[in-house]
């Protein structure tokens, strides 16, 4: 594994934001897709390099283009991981909770994560339906007692209903700015690992401040979202 790409002095950013427990440890992130994981949570992957990372993606092993891109930004993220493949065809189709949870289960096997992040409920932007399917799949098993994680944070983006490009939710439980050397760390995984145009919507999306809901007991996160609901 390549040693991750760390800007000068990364603690200068993690002091009074993150805390103690981020320093070591594990954590696994389970995303929709090869660049989720750099575009939702790369700076906090970058900044902790003494964390143990461990990355997958539900979609597009089979994609000859994108999954060798996402071990290459694994590499650069300082992490280890694994892709499965999920359909994710452009129809878009509802998959079955079930599978996808199976598919879940399979990659974090019997472990026991310090933390584990993962998709909001209503993804980050509008509209993806696997970025919705894999959080409820992984809240849905913390619930169950069927994955083991002492922290569950969930990326917290929106678009205003698709009005402007996806950004940190202001009351986000946890919102880290990044630095310039670490955003474009970042932003170097999705230009030039992912090969997007720097005029592209991934590119220009990039976000500057990563932002996290953070839920330590699934109780926690269930009062969370029934008051979510009640805003909607």
């Amino acid at each position: 594994m390549n040693t991750p790409t760390v800007p000068p002095n990364p603690q200068d950013e993690v002091d009074d934001i993150w805390g103690v427990h981020l320093e070591s440890g594990t954590a696994a992130l389970v995303v929709a897709h090869p660049d989720d994981e750099t575009l939702w949570a790369g700076g906090t992957l970058l900044l902790h390099p003494k964390m143990t990372w461990r990355v997958f993606a539900l979609c597009r092993a089979g994609d000859l283009d994108r999954a060798p891109k996402f071990r290459r930004a694994l590499e650069e993220l300082g992490a280890s991981g694994d892709i499965a493949d999920l359909d994710d065809g452009p129809e878009q189709a509802p998959l079955a909770p079930a599978d996808v949870e199976e598919t879940i289960c399979r990659f974090l096997g019997a472990d026991e994560f310090d933390l584990l992040l993962t998709h909001g409920p209503k993804g980050e932007y509008t509209r993806h339906r696997r970025h919705e399917e894999t959080s409820r799949a992984v809240a849905a098993l913390w619930q169950a007692g069927r994955i083991r994680t002492r922290e569950l944070w969930m990326f917290a983006y929106e678009d205003g209903g698709g009005a402007r490009l996806p950004e940190a939710i202001r009351e986000a439980h946890r919102k880290l700015p990044l630095r310039s050397a670490t955003w474009q760390a970042k932003r170097r995984i999705i230009t030039e690992v992912y090969g997007f145009a720097p005029e592209s919507w991934e590119a220009r999306t990039t976000p500057r401040w990563e932002a996290f809901w953070c839920f330590t007991k699934p109780g926690q996160y269930a009062r969370w979202q029934e008051k979510e609901k009640t805003r909607r």
